[in-house]
């Protein structure tokens, strides 16, 4: 996956524009299955879909019959219709309503089961857990020290079925990726669970799908689908500690980090930094957003949020920070060796 980081230019809610700064296209959809429980869904709105419209074309079709016939016997003889003949066509009409709906019935009762069958327990395991209004992405392991813990992205390998076990903090927040599977509520005190899998390669965004606050329509999230061996170059990446800043501007970057209030918020692997309230940002240089799928993750966009969070998503729970402009440079600095 090629990855842009030149400068952009901020502007609003950004789906458009993150797609351009990172190559990849914007397109998300229902219609465009990408793995077998996108594809079931699919195919059962399509069977749907076909049957009404079969459906309507016969009723619109019959309609316009019987109107044009009787109008050309209204001149010459009375449209005469016996009860016997009125009573077949409405019975031949109630048994084939019936089975389109028995038809209905197993076509949907048959998807559902599929969609809710988990699967083998060889699978990827990933919780994830909503927040106003981000994500948070821990990879399960049963070694500790392979765990991963990120925040606003999913990194799977094509091909392997991935177990989502969902769970909030605060309010109910609703998992949805489009081209993968259907929505997932994630409930504070119950966790949730569900499954997708990617059989294609690419970037796909999912959202949340549940009204959650004054932010729900900026809380995106990236399923980043890849080869296994890329893969799990990713996932070594992410199980190494990042290594001191060697750059004296870097180094007065984790300076400035561990000194104000950024430490007391996030998490950054082989520092003192080690909260949870917001995003862990141990490798936050790699991935392709930030503010939860906002913005491009560029220079630009993060001096930005750092500075004033509430002007690009007003109500989030980043505080501004009043930094002097030699402690902004060195702190994205530092930030951007955080790969």
């Amino acid at each position: 996956m090629k990855t842009d980081r030149r400068s952009t230019v901020l502007t609003g809610s950004g789906l458009l524009l993150i797609c351009a700064a990172i190559s990849c296209s914007p397109y998300q959809s229902a219609q465009n299955p990408a793995g077998p429980q996108a594809g079931r869904i699919y195919s059962l709105w399509l069977f749907l879909l076909v049957v009404a419209v079969i459906v309507f074309v016969a009723v619109v079709g019959t309609a316009l019959f019987a109107a044009w016939r009787a109008n050309r016997k209204a001149e010459t003889q009375p449209d005469r219709v016996s009860e016997g003949n009125l009573s077949r066509a409405v019975a031949a009409a109630t048994a084939v309503t019936v089975m389109i709906l028995f038809g209905f019935l197993i076509y949907s009762l048959t998807t559902g089961r599929a969609l809710a069958s988990l699967p083998a327990k060889s699978a990827l395991t990933i919780q994830v857990t909503g927040h106003q209004w981000w994500w948070e992405v821990e990879y399960i392991d049963t070694v500790p020290s392979r765990r991963v813990v990120t925040a606003n992205e999913i990194h799977i390998p094509v091909g392997v079925p991935v177990q989502i076990f969902g769970k909030s903090v605060d309010v109910i927040h609703s998992l949805w990726v489009p081209n993968l599977h259907g929505k997932k509520d994630l409930v504070p005190g119950h966790t949730t669970a569900t499954w997708f899998q990617a059989d294609t390669a690419g970037l796909y965004r999912a959202q949340c799908a549940e009204f959650c606050g004054h932010q729900h329509a900026k809380m995106a999230l990236w399923v980043v689908a890849e080869p296994r061996d890329v893969y799990e170059k990713w996932y070594a990446g992410q199980l190494a500690t990042p290594p001191p800043p060697v750059d004296s501007v870097a180094r007065e970057g984790q300076r400035v980090f561990l000194s104000k209030s950024c430490a007391m918020c996030h998490n950054i692997g082989g520092t003192l930094a080690g909260s949870r309230v917001g995003p862990d940002l141990t490798h936050l240089a790699s991935r392709h957003s930030i503010a939860a799928g906002t913005l491009p993750n560029t220079r630009g966009n993060l001096a930005a949020w750092i500075l004033d969070a509430q002007s690009i998503k007003p109500g989030s729970r980043m505080p501004p920070n009043s930094l002097s402009p030699s402690d902004l440079n060195a702190l994205l600095t530092y930030l951007e060796t955080l790969k």
